[in-house]
C-alpha cells in the first residue's frame, strides 16, 4: 500500500520531490501514518489518543522550511486519505462476502479515517505554522542583520564585501560580487542584452577559504545571451543547476578553471542582479556545493531583499564618490592654485577636505595683493557641504576679491559681503538650505607694520611673536589672540562689523584657520586652541613645516569638517625704500613734486623710469590740488613694483573719461592708465589716496632686499 500511495503522490506533486530531504522523509512519514491508522482500526481506540507520528511532523516542518505552500501539505493529506480508503475498500471487497458488511465496513472506515485525518492535519498544520513562523523570524533577523552590516561606509568596495560576507553567513557557500565599470567610476559602457564586462570586487566563503582558481581579481566578460547577461538586462534573479558534466561556458573561462569547478562540486547557483533606481549596477552570485540543498523560492526572495538593499547602498556610495570628486575638483579650481609671492608677507597654506559622509565643504583662503605694498589675508567658511557649498564659496571668494580691488576697509568690505550673501539667499529656490558663511579679512601694511582686521562670525587668528621676543628660550615664540570684536555671520544683515588694529613687528606670524582645525568630538575648542598655541610656540622656521606640524598635532586622523589654514610671516619695508613729502595745495608745487620724484629715482638707481614717473606725479598732484583739498602728501614706495601715491583730504574720487576734441582737461588719468601697470583709488577716514604702479626693470635687483 505504501508504494502505491507514494507513486501516486510523485505523479500528482512532482515539484515537492525535487528536495532530497523531503523525498527521504516522506516514505517514513507515510508508513508511520498507515501503521497508526490501521492500529486505530484494529483496536478501536479513542481518537483523543491520536498523536501525529514524528516523521509526519518533520515532513511538515521541512515543507515550511522550503517555502512549500500549506495548501500542498493539505493536498498531500487529501491524496493519502483517498488512496488509503480506496485500498481499504478494495481489500474489504476481496475478503467480505456480504454487501451489507462491505457497506458497513466502508462507512465505519471512512468515519474513522476522516476523523483521524482531521486531527492529524490539525497538528501538522500547527507544526508547519510554527516552523514557518520561526523561518520568517530568522529571515527577518537576517534582513535586519544585513541592514546593520551592509552600508556602514560610503565606500563601494567595502559595501560589496559586506554583501558577500552576509551572503556567505546565511545563504551560500561561496558569494561573488561583480560590478559594472561605471559603478566603480571607471570608463566603460553597458548595453542591455549585449555582452557584459564586470569587475569582481568582493568574494566570501562560508568555510573561510576560497579557491584562487575560481576567484581572480580581474574583469569578467559574460557573452551575449548568457545567463548573467540576461539577469543583468532584465533585472530578474535566476537559479541554475550545475553538474560536473554540465558547467556553463561562461562560468569556466579555461579547462583548468572548469576542472577546479568540478573539484569544488558546485551544484546550485543563484544569480541576483544589483539594480538601484531603475539601473543595473552589477551582479551577485550565490553558489552552493555538494553538501547543500538547492535554493528554494524563499531563499531567492531573501537574496533579492539583501541584494536590493546592498545595491541602494552601493549606488549611494557611487553617487557620493562622484559628487565628492566633482565638489573637490570645483573646490580646488576655485581655491588659489599658487599663492602670489608678496614681499609684505611670506605665506604657506593647506586645504583638507572633510573625511566624513557630509562631503566637501565651503572653506577657503586667499592672499590678495593691495596697493601701497599692502596685502590682504582672507579665510572663510560657507556653512554646509557638497557642490552647493563649494559653488557658494567660489562666488564669495570672487566677491571678496572684487571688493578688495576697491580697497575697502575690513569692516566696510564685510558689510558689502554681507549684502552679497543676502542677495544670494533671495535668489535661492525654496526648500534649499539657507546660505550662511563666516569670514575673517585682514590687511597688513609693511610700511606702517599695522594689521587691520574684521571678523564676520569667524574665529580670531593666532598672533605669533618673533623668536625670542616673548618666550623663555631663544627660539621660543609668544602666542596670543588679538582682542577682536566678532561680528555676526554673513547673511543676517543690519548688524555692524568692527575693525581692530594692532602692530605686527617683523618676523611675526599671523595664523588664520577655519573651525575644522580646532573643533572635534574628542575635545573642546579651548583644549584645541591651547594645543595650537603650544605647537606655534615651538614651530620651526619653515612655514611649510609649521603647517604640517599643526595638522599633525590637531588632526591625527581625517578631519570631520573641511580645514583651511593660512600662515603668514610678516616683513617690514626698509625705510630707505619709502619716501614721503608733504605738499602745499598750490599749483606751484607741481614742479617741486616732479623734482622730488626724479631725485628719489636717481637714489634708487631707477633713472630709466624718470619720464613716466614725473608725468604720473605731475598728473596726480595736479588733480589733488585742483579737485581735492589739503593737506596733500606724495609718497613713493619701492617694493616689487614702484608705487606713486598722492593723498588729500577730499573723498571725491576721479573718474577715467574720454576727453572731447576741445576739452582742456580729462586726458591726464587716461595717460596714467596707459603708462602704468595698475592705478586706482582707495578711501580712508582722512580722505582718499590715488595710486599708480610701474613694473621694476629686470636689471634692477634691489627689490629683493627691501624688507627688514
Amino acid at each position: 500500500m505504501t508504494d502505491v500511495i507514494l507513486q501516486h503522490l510523485r505523479s500528482e506533486l512532482p515539484d515537492m520531490w525535487k528536495y532530497p530531504d523531503l523525498a527521504a522523509v516522506a516514505p517514513v512519514a507515510l508508513a508511520e501514518h498507515l501503521e497508526a491508522g490501521l492500529d486505530f482500526f484494529e483496536h478501536d481506540r479513542d481518537m483523543c489518543e491520536v498523536r501525529t507520528p514524528p516523521a509526519a511532523l518533520e515532513f511538515a516542518c521541512r515543507l515550511a522550511e522550503h517555502g512549500v505552500p500549506i495548501s500542498q501539505l493539505l493536498r498531500v493529506y487529501r491524496l493519502v486519505h483517498a488512496d488509503f480508503l480506496e485500498q481499504l475498500y478494495a481489500e474489504t471487497v476481496r475478503v467480505a462476502q456480504s454487501q451489507d458488511l462491505i457497506h458497513a465496513t466502508t462507512l465505519a472506515a471512512s468515519a474513522i479515517a476522516f476523523e483521524y485525518v482531521d486531527r492529524i492535519s490539525e497538528q501538522t498544520v500547527a507544526a508547519y505554522q510554527r516552523q514557518r513562523d520561526r523561518w520568517l523570524q530568522r529571515r527577518l533577523t537576517t534582513i535586519n542583520e544585513a541592514g546593520t552590516r551592509i552600508g556602514t561606509t560610503l565606500d563601494t568596495h567595502r559595501t560589496a564585501q559586506e554583501l558577500a560576507d552576509v551572503g556567505a553567513d546565511h545563504l551560500a557557500d561561496l558569494v561573488f560580487v561583480d560590478l559594472l565599470p561605471f559603478a566603480l567610476q571607471e570608463e566603460g559602457t553597458y548595453s542591455a542584452g549585449g555582452p557584459a564586462t564586470l569587475c569582481r570586487i568582493a568574494q566570501a566563503a562560508s568555510d573561510g577559504c576560497l579557491d584562487q582558481a575560481v576567484v581572480t581579481e580581474r574583469p569578467y566578460i559574460y557573452p551575449e545571451g548568457s545567463e548573467p547577461a540576461r539577469v543583468l538586462a532584465d533585472g530578474q534573479p535566476l537559479r541554475i543547476r550545475i553538474s560536473a558534466d554540465n558547467i556553463p561556458p561562461w562560468l569556466s573561462s579555461s579547462p583548468e578553471h572548469a576542472r577546479a569547478l568540478r573539484d569544488l562540486g558546485l551544484h546550485s547557483l543563484l544569480l541576483v542582479p544589483l539594480w538601484a533606481r531603475g539601473s543595473p549596477l552589477g551582479l551577485a552570485q550565490f553558489v552552493r556545493r555538494q553538501t547543500a540543498e538547492p535554493f528554494d523560492d524563499d531563499e531567492m526572495l531573501l537574496a533579492q531583499e539583501i541584494v536590493s538593499r546592498a545595491a541602494v547602498n552601493i549606488d549611494n556610495a557611487r553617487r557620493y564618490t562622484q559628487e565628492r570628486s566633482t565638489a573637490l575638483t570645483l573646490q580646488h579650481s576655485l581655491l588659489p592654485r599658487r599663492v602670489p609671492e608678496e614681499t609684505a608677507v611670506e605665506t604657506a597654506s593647506r586645504y583638507l577636505p572633510s573625511g566624513s559622509r557630509a562631503g566637501v565643504g565651503g572653506d577657503w583662503f586667499d592672499v590678495i595683493p593691495l596697493s601701497g605694498a599692502r596685502v590682504a589675508l582672507v579665510v572663510g567658511d560657507v556653512i554646509g557641504h557638497g557642490l552647493h557649498a563649494a559653488a557658494t564659496m567660489g562666488r564669495l571668494r570672487t566677491a571678496v576679491r572684487t571688493l578688495a580691488d576697491i580697497d575697502l576697509t575690513p569692516d566696510e568690505l564685510l558689510t558689502h559681503l554681507d549684502d552679497v550673501v543676502i542677495r544670494l539667499q533671495r535668489e535661492e529656490e525654496e526648500g534649499t538650505d539657507e546660505i550662511s558663511a563666516t569670514c575673517l579679512y585682514a590687511v597688513y601694511d609693511p610700511v606702517s607694520r599695522m594689521c587691520s582686521l574684521a571678523s564676520a562670525g569667524h574665529l580670531p587668528p593666532a598672533v605669533v611673536s618673533a623668536p625670542g621676543s616673548g618666550g623663555v628660550g631663544p627660539a621660543s615664540r609668544a602666542v596670543g589672540f588679538p582682542e577682536l570684536p566678532i561680528g555676526p555671520p554673513l547673511g543676517l544683515g543690519g548688524l555692524p562689523f568692527e575693525t581692530a588694529q594692532f602692530e605686527l613687528p617683523p618676523d611675526s606670524r599671523l595664523v588664520l584657520y577655519t573651525d575644522g582645525l580646532v573643533q572635534s568630538r574628542s575635545r573642546d575648542v579651548e583644549s584645541a586652541l591651547t594645543l595650537l598655541c603650544d605647537v606655534l610656540a615651538r614651530a620651526p622656521a619653515s612655514l611649510e613645516e609649521t603647517c604640517d606640524e599643526l595638522l599633525s598635532a590637531l588632526l591625527p586622523s581625517r578631519p570631520a569638517d573641511d580645514v583651511a589654514l593660512l600662515v603668514a610671516q610678516t616683513g617690514a619695508l626698509n625705510a630707505d625704500h619709502v619716501a614721503t613729502w608733504d605738499l602745499l595745495s598750490d599749483p606751484a608745487v607741481v614742479s617741486a613734486a616732479r623734482l622730488h620724484a626724479s631725485d628719489q629715482l636717481t637714489a634708487w638707481g631707477l633713472e630709466e623710469l624718470a619720464f613716466t614717473t614725473e608725468l604720473v606725479v605731475s598728473e596726480l598732484v595736479t588733480n589733488a590740488i585742483r579737485y581735492g583739498k589739503g593737506p596733500i602728501q606724495l609718497r613713493m614706495i619701492l617694493q616689487s613694483a614702484l608705487t606713486c601715491e598722492v593723498s588729500d583730504a577730499s573723498s571725491t574720487a576721479p573718474h577715467l573719461r574720454r576727453a572731447r576734441v576741445f576739452d582742456e582737461g580729462g586726458r591726464g588719468l587716461l595717460l596714467v592708465a596707459q603708462l602704468t601697470e595698475r592705478w586706482g583709488t582707495r578711501h580712508n577716514r582722512e580722505g582718499k589716496v590715488i595710486w599708480a604702479e610701474q613694473q621694476i626693470p629686470a636689471s634692477h635687483d634691489e627689490a629683493s632686499a627691501v624688507l627688514v
